[in-house]
């Protein structure tokens, strides 16, 4: 297979397919880029337009099925947030409303491996999963997830700390 004459034949009416089912032309051009990609890894393709139309609706349905997961977890987070707070002394909507933004800020603090590691393990993924999905290996997903749950709680508690007398506006040192 010639990887620049495959390129040349399908990457136009590609990108104008995925542009016309997202929305969003540099969305269109990334899958489009990994769907080449990954067809530069395969030896031989019999069929190269389906191929390549086939690899390219699956990365988005992925991704639109991570979207799903990341949308589920959050309604998690906000039930459990809800059913510790029904636990604890009445406080105030306002209370509860700072709350949950310190604990958003806290998380959007984290790195982004470190996030997304913690929201795909809370999910339910396994190790080798989280390793498939962040570019890392095994071994290191334990380390990743510990390294991550101690920096969540050291950017609430700074959040905490720090947050007496802040606005929304105030962050967390990296």
């Amino acid at each position: 297979m010639d990887a620049e004459q495959l390129f040349r034949t399908y990457h136009d009416t590609l990108v104008r397919y995925l542009t016309r089912r997202l929305g969003d032309r540099d969305w269109a051009e990334e899958v489009a880029q990994e769907t080449f990609v990954r067809a530069l890894r395969q030896r031989t393709l019999t069929n190269e337009r389906a191929w390549l139309f086939t690899v390219a609706n699956n990365l988005v349905r992925d991704e639109a099925r991570r979207d799903a997961r990341r949308r589920k977890h959050l309604v998690l987070l906000r039930e459990e947030a809800r059913a510790a707070e029904e636990s604890e002394p009445e406080p105030s909507s306002l209370e509860r409303a700072q709350e949950a933004a310190l604990a958003r800020r806290a998380v959007d603090a984290l790195a982004e491996r470190d996030r997304l590691a913690l929201l795909m393990r809370e999910e339910g993924l396994d190790y080798p999963e989280i390793a498939a999905a962040l570019g890392l290996s095994v071994g290191s997903i334990g380390t990743t997830l510990s390294r991550a749950r101690r920096r969540l709680v050291e950017a609430y508690e700074a959040l905490q700390a720090g947050g007496a007398g802040r606005g929304e506006g105030g962050h967390a040192a990296s």
